[in-house]
Parts: structure tokens; sequence; C-alpha cells
């Protein structure tokens, strides 16, 4: 080899050099072709590399997603925040940054990443089966060459010839899990090769299998799953139609005969408030809502109990509680004695010890509509200046302080109109604390006259109220059984270990059977040594060797060298003095 190279270096004269240098100046490369570019751009997709390149990419896609607020989970606030931000508001807008998980930049990551993923795990699947399918590699001319070596010496009293220590050597690798191949059992040299390992393999390829199969099941519930919000007062239904939510997000291709008819009262609901701890009083412990559910019009009613962390399933939704309140209940007439408005009013919890905002919009009063803005307090306290507070969460001292007007409630034109706020701007107020006729506080059972006979307010009494979303997502099922999947991929391809062992056996002119093994790991295997001490027990036991034979000799000695561990005859003549040939086991991984 070394003189071959200091002729190729005295051959290389400098006339030599100058005509290869302008050999490669005058080579022309190949023009790539359409179809060769499309070859290039299909393996750059479908490595390895791109495919964590991407998945790295689509978790930073993800973070404006929780920076801006979404269009589909509240519109109101992306247009309020746009006014808000008129310099860069629509820019962001333009950019699609308020509707992040749908916007073109991201599917384009996510149908990337799909691509490239199926690209990556077909190809590496075949050629998996294909080597499952394979013999293990031919054996090794010295074995002593492998990270794990060590020779036996089966005494000729034993009776046990080199065909059938290897296929005892081949029963006892089946056992352990070994795909074995007996070669030359025949002849004077036996050997087998045996391997294991392949579910490593296939774990790496149903961890990316399930990456696919969470992608699918996302972009399933994307596009065919639905939400939805709504307030239930004590006494009211829900039924499950579009009419009935109070917000609805479909999904992109939702169609509304998804929607299953069935229905759910709110019977009860329950507060538990902590009384003892001092730092924590008043403070609620458990929620519980007593409902009744029916799957469609025609089925049993059935009684269930809806808490925090545990939803109802109706109809292929699950039903979540989110929020709670209080409702009080009032009547008003308007300024011809006629019951314009009845029933509870949700008020919309601001502070501590529910302290909540009402807000009334009574469209159908007349000679003129009718608002009232204020607060309720379940528990009222009035301080010495005169400001009233919500001293305990419980219906103690309820009391209910409004603000009247009167005008045009803009309900008419068909604009849509927070529930939860009156826009006085246009209105005339009626009672305010500012005001002659000062403002108005009710409690349980009294009721209010209004100025220049507009009408008049009750409070009838007091309701609890819940808050519920309803989910459909078909693919969470199914993104749940590939995530469980995905881990158990990971935990078989971190966890098992590919390994080869190869056995050789001859024999001895005095007539003694030796053996000689190796093991190979494909990748780093820190229990490789642990695997060789335990074939080696199993071999001594199988064979009823003298397990002080010695432990394996280290594979960097060669065999009859002063650190062979087997006797002297086996060291110079058994099959452990086998010369190297030209190919090593590098060339047979």
């Amino acid at each position: 080899m070394s003189e071959r190279v200091n002729v190729e270096k005295k051959s290389s004269t400098p006339a030599t050099r100058d005509g290869v240098a302008a050999a490669k100046a005058d080579a022309a490369l190949p023009a790539l072709g359409p179809n060769e570019m499309l070859r290039w751009a299909w393996t750059q997709l479908t490595s390895m590399r791109t495919a964590l390149f991407l998945l790295l990419l689509l978790a930073v896609a993800a973070v404006p997603g929780s920076l801006f607020p979404q269009r589909p989970a509240n519109p109101s606030v992306v247009t309020q925040y746009i006014k808000d931000n008129p310099d860069y508001g629509k820019l962001l807008d333009t950019l699609q940054l308020y509707d992040v998980y749908s916007s073109a930049w991201f599917s384009a990551i996510y149908l990337l990443l799909f691509i490239s993923l199926i690209g990556c795990v077909v190809p590496r699947a075949i050629a998996h089966y294909k080597a499952m399918r394979s013999q293990p590699p031919r054996t090794p001319k010295r074995l002593s060459r492998l990270p794990e070596y060590g020779t036996l010496v089966i005494p000729a009293r034993a009776g046990i010839p080199a065909s059938d220590a290897i296929h005892g050597a081949a029963g006892l690798l089946k056992k352990r899990g070994y795909r074995v191949e007996v070669r030359d059992d025949d002849g004077a040299r036996p050997s087998l090769g045996a391997e294991r390992g392949f579910l490593k393999e296939v774990g790496n390829l149903v961890f990316h299998t399930s990456l696919i199969g969470v992608l699918v099941s996302v972009a399933i519930g994307g596009l065919f799953g639905y939400s939805g919000q709504r307030i239930l007062v004590e006494g009211d239904t829900f039924v499950n139609t579009l009419v009935g939510y109070d917000q609805f997000t479909p999904g992109t291709n939702f169609q509304s005969s998804q929607l299953q008819p069935y229905s759910i009262q709110l019977d009860k609901f329950d507060i538990t408030f902590d009384r003892e701890s001092e730092g924590k009083f008043g403070q609620p412990i458990d929620f519980s809502a007593a409902v009744t559910t029916r799957e469609n019009p025609d089925a049993p009613a059935r009684q269930e109990t809806l808490k925090v962390n545990d939803p109802v399933t109706l109809g292929g939704t699950s039903i979540y509680l989110t929020g709670n309140g209080y409702a009080p209940v009032v009547t008003i007439r308007d300024g011809a004695g006629n019951v314009a408005m009845q029933g509870p009013v949700v008020a919309k919890l601001q502070g501590d010890n529910y302290y909540s905002s009402v807000v009334i919009k009574v469209p159908d009063a007349a000679p003129d509509q009718l608002g009232f803005a204020g607060f309720f307090l379940p528990t009222a306290f009035i301080t010495d200046e005169g400001v009233s507070f919500s001293g305990d969460p419980e219906l103690f001292n309820p009391q209910l302080t409004l603000n009247s007007y009167y005008g045009d409630l803009g309900l008419d034109d068909g604009a849509p109109q927070n529930v939860f706020e009156l826009d006085v701007k246009d209105l005339t107020p009626l009672n305010a604390r500012n005001l002659d006729a000062g403002g108005i506080t009710l409690s349980p059972g009294t009721s209010y006259t209004l100025p220049d006979g507009k009408g008049s307010i009750s409070f009838d009494g007091v309701k609890r109220y819940i808050g519920v979303d309803i989910h459909h997502n078909p693919g969470q099922l199914y993104a749940l059984i590939f995530a469980l999947l995905a881990v158990a991929g990971l935990i078989l391809s971190l966890y098992v270990n590919r390994r080869r062992v190869w056995i050789r056996t001859g024999t001895h002119e005095d007539g003694r059977t030796m053996v000689e093994y190796g093991l190979l790991a494909r990748g780093e295997d820190h229990r490789l040594a642990g695997e060789a001490a335990a074939l080696r027990k199993l071999l001594t036991e199988e064979w009823q060797l003298d397990p002080d034979q010695g432990p394996p000799r280290p594979s960097q000695e060669t065999p009859g060298s002063p650190g062979d561990n087997s006797t002297g005859a086996a060291a110079t003549t058994g099959p452990a003095t086998t010369p190297a040939g030209p190919t090593g086991p590098e060339k047979d991984q």
C-alpha cells in the first residue's frame, strides 16, 4: 500500500498536474433536467434532517397563535385589538397572524411536514421489511476483531462434536430471541450467524408513523369538528342546534347535519365555599351541577352530574363546566303597565366575593326602550363613605343596584351588540347617583317605579347559572391513540438494541471441540458486554463446562496470544487461530 502511494507521488510531475488541472477546467458538469431536479427536490424533502427542521419550524410557527388574539376563538377581541393598534394591527391581519392555525403559511408547513414524514417512513419500512426477511450477515473470518470476543473448549470426553455444538448454540440463541442461520453444519468448521433487535427499527417506524397519524387526526378535528359556548340558568334547557349556542365556532368542512339533537337541562347548581381556613376563607372549593340529559327527543331522560374536569358526553360531544355566577330574576313593566321583560339576567363576574356587573336591555318597552346598568352583590355591605361592596359569595344579603336609561338601544338595525355592555351615548338617563331621582337599589321582593312614568322594575329573586364549553372533535381519540403509540415506539427505539452474534466451532486433533464467538452492535450499546457474559454463561451451562475457564479474552488480543484464556492447545491450533481474510466484520455490518 505504502509503495503504491510512493509511486503515485513520484509520477505526479508538474506536467501531469498541469494536464489534470486543464482537464478539470475543460470538464462540463451535466445539466439537470426537470426529472433530475424533481428527484433532487424529493430527496431533500424526504430526508430526516428536513423532517426534523419542519417539525421545529411548525413549533415556531405556532408561537404567534399565543402572542396575538385569534379570530376563531374571539373575533370581537381581534376587532378591538386592531382598533387599539391602528399602526400595525391591519398589517398583522394581512399576514394572517389572527388566524395562525388556518393561515396559508402554517398550512404549507403542516403539509410539507406531512409529506416529508411519509417520504421518510415508507422507504425505511420497505427496507426494514427486506432486512427482516433476509439472512443474518455471513460469519467474519476473524471474530477476534469484534468488540466482544471469547473462546470456549469442550473436552473430548464430553462427546460433543462441532456440528452438535453449533446446533446447541443455535437453540440457545433462538430462545433468547435471535434469528439464527447455521452454516456448513456438515463441514469441519461449522458456524452460525444470529441477529436480533429488529424491534428497535420497528419502534422508530412506529414513532414516525404515529406522528403522521397525529397530524391526520388533528387535521380531521380541524376540518370536521366544532366548538361552542352556552350559559345555562337553573331551569334552562339547551338543545344542540345552531340557534341554541351563545357562541359557535365551526370547523372548515362543518355541516349542520353533524349536530346530534341531544338536550341538557340544568336542574340545580351547588357551590361549596371554604369556611375554615383564614387565608382562603370564602373561596369556592367544589362545584357540582345536577343536569338532566337526553340523547335524542325520544330517548329516556338521565340524571347526571357535571363537575369541573369531569365532562358529560352526549352525541359525540364533550360538555365541560367552565364558569358560574348569579342571575337576578327581574320583572320590568313599561309605561303602559305591560310586562316588557321577565326572567333571569346573567350577571358577569367582576371582582371578589362574586361582585358582578348587570346589564338589562328592554327593546319591547313602550313608548321608549329601556336600559339598565349596575351591579349585583350576593352579600351587600356599605362602608362609612356609602360605597357598597360584596362581603361574602353566598346569598346572605343580595342587593341589585342599577342606573336606568331610555331611548334607542340600537338593536333594531340588526347590528350585533355585547349583551354585557350598554352603550349609553344615545340614551337619556333616568336614574343615577348624580341625578335627583338617585340610583335604584333593590332587595329580593322589592320594586321601583321609574321617573316620568317610564315603567317599573321589581327584583323577584336569584338563580345560579353555569357556563359550559361544548366540543366535538372526531379526531381527538385517534390523536390520543397515535400519541400513545408514538411514546411506545420511542421507548422501543431507545431501549431495544440491534445485535449480531457469530459462533464458529471446530474439532482439535486431540478430539476437543473448540468454540469461538463474537458480538457486534449496530450503533452504541453499553449493554453488549453484559450480553456477551450472559451468552458465555449459557454456553457453559449447556455443555457443562468448567465456569472457571476464565473470562473472555479482550478483543484486541489475537488468538494464541499470551492473553488467551483457553488451554495451550486450543490457543495454537483451534478455530481462533484462523488468519484474517481480506474482508473483516466492518464490511459485514
